[in-house]
């Protein structure tokens, strides 16, 4: 592998703007690797054995209980038009999926040596992270049509420290276009962004609904966002408060992501009420850690 360097243009970027994409990141061969291995797990997957997951409506206790024990797991997360009403797929399954997660990248070695990539290394260090930790990974797929929207919102209202420091990777893996639902970021929008809601776990144990959002939004008008198309193999970079959305996939052809959030851990307390906690079978992974060189 080459020597990569992140730049100071870079890192002044991202810290103006609230994301920055660097194009070919991943060749297409390395995308191509983490398509199979995606592929291969939904394979694997017998839609029959997360049944319970399905409905829309009947089973909500147990979709809520899914999600919350999926940080150690690969889940699967299904499209709202790919499930009829009696939870049955009406598409094939590598069709009707919207994601898999939240370990990917403890538990696929494809996915496990795209995370902790040296050049991402580079990165935080570069941005000054001192113990960068992976709480979740996820494998978007955005399938033809039916794809849904993903609302204006901000990383830090669902994966929320104190203090704060969150940071996305956001891997193309086939082009991401107006058309099959690309990213709109509002520019600039983290330098005067609070978290005024918050993606929490229901204080009241075994209570429905078990997550909670607590305050409301302050959401930008969307004349604030600019479309942000990106070629495949391009690592879109995420400050945990800047403000973006994809819309709809409303084209013939698929938006395959591979996304994973970083979070400092030096200093910083990671929130015991989000929804996402990590467990004793995987504690949240450190991509390096620095915290002995600080204190030396």
């Amino acid at each position: 592998m080459k020597d990569y360097a992140f730049t100071d243009a870079q890192k002044q970027k991202f810290e103006d703007d609230g994301f920055l994409v660097i194009e070919d990141f991943f060749t297409s061969s390395q995308c191509d690797e983490m398509q199979k291995e995606c592929f291969r797990i939904v394979d694997e997957m017998n839609p029959l054995d997360h049944r319970e997951v399905f409905s829309t409506d009947d089973h909500e206790q147990m979709k809520s209980e899914y999600l919350l024990n999926s940080s150690d797991k690969i889940g699967f997360f299904w499209e709202k038009e790919a499930i009829n009403n009696d939870g049955s797929l009406l598409k094939p399954k590598h069709e009707s999926i919207n994601k898999i997660g939240h370990a990917l990248h403890a538990l696929s070695p494809t996915f496990k040596t795209a995370t902790f990539d040296p050049r991402v290394k580079e990165i935080l260090r570069k941005l000054r992270f001192v113990r960068p930790v992976v709480p979740q990974s996820m494998y978007i797929f955005k399938p033809p049509g039916i794809g849904g929207e993903v609302c204006r919102h901000i990383d830090a209202s669902f994966l929320y420290s104190e203090p704060l420091k969150l940071i996305g990777f956001w891997v193309a893996l086939q082009d991401a276009t107006e058309e099959n639902g690309c990213m709109w970021f509002a520019r600039g929008s983290h330098k005067n962004t609070e978290v005024t809601m918050r993606m929490v776990r229901n204080p009241v144990d075994g209570a429905l609904p078990h997550t909670l959002f607590e305050g409301e939004m302050e959401h930008l008008p969307f004349d604030k966002y600019e479309i942000t198309p990106v070629k495949r193999g391009s690592l879109v970079l995420i400050h945990g408060k800047v403000h973006h959305y994809s819309k709809k996939n409303t084209s013939q052809s698929s938006r395959h992501i591979y996304t994973y959030h970083v979070t400092e851990s030096s200093q910083s307390a990671w929130s015991k009420r989000n929804w996402l906690q990590p467990s004793q079978a995987l504690p949240f992974p450190p991509v390096y850690d620095d915290s002995c060189l600080n204190s030396a």
